[in-house]
């Protein structure tokens, strides 16, 4: 059975057409580079509004069926920065290691990555990540992050995803 993965830019500026949205379509090419198995996905633009953003990741979960969703944008300390907080309320669990680790590695980078609120959450069989809205900060921390990815998509009962090895290891324990 294919995968279903989502992709939802959050941006009042690009759902309203005023620029493309570049990091969005980096997400795509990103998981066209690493992923193996067959996938498709579900890719909206949304603006920077909590209700809406809690509504796309309900639907994008419990109607369209995805098992992972990568959200970028509105992660930052500003006003209208409400990602974290819409993904936290759509989900039962939270898993913050995977924000640790890319504020880690994107310090690493850039001393204004202390700002990043990214986190991470279960919803049903489904992971959402939320990434960064930049498309060479969204591949440092989807470079780091996605090695663990496919098994806790495993754990908790989602469409078998699995990498290709020679651009990125998917970790499974014993294998």
């Amino acid at each position: 059975m294919e995968a279903i993965i989502g992709v939802l830019t959050i941006s009042d500026r690009a759902s309203r057409g005023e620029y493309e949205d570049i990091s969005g379509k980096a997400i795509i090419e990103y998981l066209k580079e690493v992923i193996s198995t067959p996938f498709k996905v579900e890719y909206r633009i949304i603006p920077d509004e909590k209700e809406q953003i809690e509504e796309n990741l309900r639907q994008m979960v419990d109607s369209v069926g995805c098992s992972l969703i990568l959200t970028t944008g509105g992660t930052g300390p500003a006003p209208r920065d409400v990602t974290p907080e819409a993904t936290e309320s759509v989900c039962e669990k939270m898993l913050p290691g995977f924000g640790e680790l890319m504020r880690k590695v994107s310090l690493e980078q850039v001393p204004t990555a202390i700002l990043s609120r990214q986190t991470a959450g279960i919803r049903k069989n489904c992971l959402i990540i939320n990434l960064p809205g930049k498309p060479q900060s969204i591949r440092i921390c989807l470079d780091a992050v996605f090695p663990a990815v496919p098994y806790c998509i495993d754990l908790i009962g989602g469409s078998f995803i699995d990498t290709k090895p020679e651009k990125l290891k998917a970790f499974r324990p014993g294998k």
